[in-house]
């Protein structure tokens, strides 16, 4: 009995796939385990695995396209079988309801579109000279033009887009070359570009969260002379190079051990205060951003962290990032100091009560210890859904994060 293959939900806020490419044809014979498609997510492309076996009968979405979660892409059976009734079976589930409009709208709509064609008509009409060649000039212009006889197709328009204006029926001289002839510089352009599913899942769920839950940010600004100059010394013996950024992450698993109620979601009805620690760290790929989650970041050694992070990163690029990668976060970190951002906001990431964005460390002139120096700070902005998070709960967290990146030894002890 022939079975309709349909777009799997691959991760909790997919709602529709691109079919990436396909690896069968029609009338190929598959088997359970086997890889038909690859599938672009709102997160990563991802194998389709089959589970019937059978003959590819049908295939409903070609390569490129994009089906909905739960809609028809292919159906497998037995060869020849006659699918078509389960091809339209399924076409009707999935058919969303269509309202009939009002006769009295419609007709209004069938009599306005009658007068717009009609406007239309008419000024087809009045843009058209004898020789039926088509022209833009204001009516002025159109109207001095009768008067002097003057052909308007001779005549070159300065106004927008070549458009005649009453100017230039008084400057033609008869001759093709005109004072005051406009030059053409150049053509306006522009590229549209496809909306990914990652950048739609983006958008929406970043609204939602900017839009739904109540931001404040509060900035700090962190003395790093000790946290480099300890980066430094640790990559003289650490198996993988350090990165200031994952110093942050350490940071903020120790911070957020002292600080739990900054470790929480919003639930609507309640509030939850997470006691492990899997922090968010946010990577701009070309489609847009993903979230790989560094989990138990506390208990992670800063090689292991920094390990850990370059992993991400490369599965990130290639889009090989599963499902496991990507949950479960209760902090987020998004850091854009590489890029030389001294200072920015972000948008808390759902479900996390709250997002820390990480500025670039930079050679500032300050007071330490009562004597005026050069030295290295970093500014971080922590972002707060205050109805989880308040704002004294906030400021204790970062105090703790700054003396332990100001003081990194702490971070061993």
């Amino acid at each position: 009995m022939a079975t309709a293959i349909k777009m799997p939900k691959m991760s909790d806020t997919m709602t529709e796939g691109v079919i990436v490419n396909w690896n069968v044809k029609v009338g190929d014979t598959v088997k359970s385990g086997d890889i038909l498609a690859e599938v672009e997510t709102d997160k990563a492309t991802m194998d389709l695995e089959n589970f019937d076996k059978g003959e590819i009968l049908h295939i409903a979405v070609e390569q490129g396209e994009a089906a909905p979660v739960n809609g028809v892409i292919a159906i497998v059976g037995k060869k020849g079988e006659d699918f078509k009734d389960l091809l339209k079976a399924n076409k009707a589930e999935s058919k969303p309801e269509e309202k009939e409009e009002p006769k009295a709208e419609k007709a209004e709509k069938s009599d306005s579109n009658k007068q717009d064609n009609s406007k239309n008509d008419i000024a087809n009409i009045s843009e058209k000279t004898d020789d039926d060649k088509r022209v833009k000039a204001s009516p002025l212009a159109k109207k001095l033009a009768e008067d002097k006889g003057i052909s308007l197709t001779a005549v070159s328009g300065t106004g927008d887009n070549g458009r005649i204006i009453k100017a230039d029926i008084e400057n033609y001289n008869g001759s093709a070359a005109q004072v005051g002839k406009s030059i053409a510089f150049g053509e306006e352009s522009f590229e549209e570009i496809a909306v990914s599913q990652m950048r739609k899942t983006i958008a929406r769920r970043l609204s939602e969260s900017k839009f739904s839950a109540p931001h404040f940010y509060l900035t700090m600004e962190i003395n790093m002379e000790r946290a480099v100059a300890a980066r430094q010394r640790m990559n003289e013996i650490s198996p993988v190079k350090l990165s200031i950024n994952d110093i942050v992450i350490k940071a903020a698993g120790a911070a957020l051990v002292k600080n739990p109620k900054v470790n929480a979601s919003w639930l609507g009805d309640k509030i939850r205060i997470n006691h492990h620690i899997h922090i968010g760290v946010a990577m701009a790929v070309e489609e847009g951003l993903l979230v790989p989650v560094v989990k138990f970041a506390n208990q992670k050694s800063l090689s292991q962290i920094s390990q850990e992070v370059k992993d991400f990163g490369v599965k990130a690029k290639d889009k090989k990032l599963q499902p496991s990668d990507w949950e479960g976060n209760t902090f987020t970190i998004s850091n854009l100091g590489m890029f030389g951002i001294e200072e920015f906001t972000a948008i808390v990431n759902p479900p996390d009560a709250c997002i820390m964005a990480v500025g670039a460390v930079k050679d500032v002139v300050a007071v330490v210890d009562g004597a005026i120096k050069a030295t290295k700070a970093m500014k971080v902005t922590l972002s707060c859904d205050h109805r989880a998070v308040d704002g004294a709960v906030g400021s204790a967290f970062l105090q703790t994060f700054k003396s332990l990146l100001e003081d990194p030894v702490t971070l061993l002890v």
